[in-house]
């Protein structure tokens, strides 16, 4: 039967959302497609776009029209998945890593959703990570603090403690939140870019010679692995939308909210290289820009990036709530989010201060959190095409009853394709201190294991035979399909 925790059920009393896994009741559906648009934008505020940016003419290799491409190439496939995915929230009415149930099973479900779970941990720790350097930034820039370890402790717990209230509060306070600082964040960055257009020497910038084509193609894969990461978090944040609500718009609005504040970000990240190649590199990115902009600019940037940062931790520790509770955390969603928030604290702790390498650190954790995710895409798209509902009832029941248990509380066809995408596409992957055997192929060379974890995930899923639903065990029909708008 259905965890305490899981059908506590409201949708909200006040501004705190109190609904847990349970479907969203078709009354309560009052979201607007419109408020995907600054979700995504929120979702991407993050100053480590300019060091991605920078990375991409120092590293790759490449110049500011190769640069331009990649930058517009990445959020149109990653967060056109992210889009495509979420329009499953429309249909179930609940998290992405509930409806996951209905295609592992209830059993099956646990181990694509820890592996999700625990990459979250790392996605966390980086924002904590950032947002932390951010405040160290501003303290030395307006009062002449210098960092040390335990004013890190102090950044990093006071970032963390809100990140945790803003995530307890719930899917009201993210939309306003996001909106505010999607006008704040977009008005500094333009400010940014009349600053960078005013004092960049352009010769020198258009003047660097092309790079490879497998390195733009490589680049194109680095940056489209953040975006990637959000693709079971889709239906988290359309739950809400009526059943009527059209897809191509949802679609719409996640790419065009991502690609509005990536395009620009790692555009100005490989302008400034091109004059300091050290922002590619460097241990703490945040303060390095701080010394690239006047404080006039420097200070009230940050701020406002420490904010969408802040965001961007919220909204993954809101996904993260909803992710333990489908592992058995018997807890209300809003205290679901403290287990991440404390795991995020003890290892940004570790990053901040024992850890030689930040952007490598990140880019290696891009790259193995991508591949992780793109496993469960593959089936999970798959799965989705196939359907246009799902049983609510059998989501949350997670006994033998559950038109969702299957055979043993495992969909057997989703696991085999699941497992073997992971696994295939770890072969393809290399990161600091792991290298798959095909590693140095052309795949593999240019970061294209998540693309392979995919495929094999979608192509596999499809040519094995359909999964049981189970009906006759539940005693009880699946309900009709229905038709929904795409």
């Amino acid at each position: 039967m259905p965890h305490a925790s899981e059908s506590e059920g409201a949708m909200s009393e006040g501004t705190i959302e109190t609904r847990g896994l349970e479907p969203v009741p078709d009354a309560e559906r009052t979201g607007h497609v419109r408020e995907l648009f600054p979700t995504w934008v929120a979702a991407n505020i993050s100053v480590l776009l300019l060091t991605m940016g920078a990375g991409l003419i120092v590293f790759n290799g490449l110049n500011l029209w190769q640069v331009l491409i990649a930058a517009v190439a990445a959020p149109v496939v990653s967060y056109g998945l992210v889009g495509l995915i979420s329009i499953a929230g429309k249909r179930g009415g609940s998290p992405g890593m509930a409806l996951s149930r209905a295609v592992f099973g209830q059993r099956g479900n646990l181990f694509p959703g820890t592996l999700i779970w625990v990459a979250r941990w790392g996605w966390e720790t980086i924002n904590a990570v950032t947002g932390a350097y951010a405040v160290l930034t501003v303290l030395d820039l307006l009062f002449g603090i210098k960092s040390n370890t335990p004013l890190i402790v102090i950044t990093l717990l006071l970032f963390v403690a809100c990140t945790f209230l803003v995530s307890g509060l719930g899917i009201n306070a993210l939309r306003v939140c996001s909106k505010w600082s999607t006008y704040l964040f977009g008005a500094f960055s333009v400010l940014v870019l009349i600053y960078l257009v005013a004092g960049t020497d352009w010769s020198e910038v258009f003047a660097r010679p092309a790079g490879s084509t497998a390195m733009m193609i490589a680049g194109i894969g680095t940056l489209a692995a953040g975006g990637i990461s959000w693709v079971p978090s889709g239906p988290d944040f359309t739950r809400y939308l009526p059943r009527t609500a059209s897809g191509r718009a949802m679609v719409g609005s996640t790419v065009g909210g991502a690609a509005i504040v990536v395009v620009p970000m790692v555009l100005m990240g490989a302008v400034m290289a091109v004059a300091t190649p050290d922002l590619a590199s460097a241990q703490d990115p945040v303060s390095f820009i701080g010394e690239l902009l006047p404080a006039w600019l420097s200070v009230p940037y940050l701020l406002i990036a420490l904010i969408g940062m802040l965001l961007i931790n919220s909204m993954s520790m809101y996904s993260a709530g909803f992710t333990a509770q489908t592992l058995g955390i018997r807890v209300p969603r809003a205290w679901a989010v403290s287990v991440n928030a404390v795991i995020s604290l003890i290892f940004g702790f570790l990053l901040m201060v024992v850890a030689t390498s930040f952007i490598g650190s990140f880019i290696s954790f891009l790259t193995l959190l991508a591949v992780a995710f793109s496993a469960w895409i593959g089936v999970f798209g798959v799965d989705m095409l196939r359907r246009t509902s799902y049983d609510g009832e059998a989501l949350m029941d997670t006994s033998r009853t559950s038109a969702y248990w299957y055979r043993g509380g495992f969909a057997w066809q989703a696991m085999s394709a699941w497992g073997a995408a992971l696994l295939i596409g770890l072969l393809f992957t290399r990161v600091d201190w792991f290298a798959g055997p095909f590693a140095e192929s052309w795949i593999g060379a240019n970061g294209l294991g998540w693309a392979v974890t995919v495929v094999v995930a979608a192509a596999l899923y499809a040519v094995l035979p359909r999964t049981g639903t189970g009906r006759a065990a539940a005693g009880r029909e699946e309900p009709a399909a229905t038709t929904v708008s795409v």
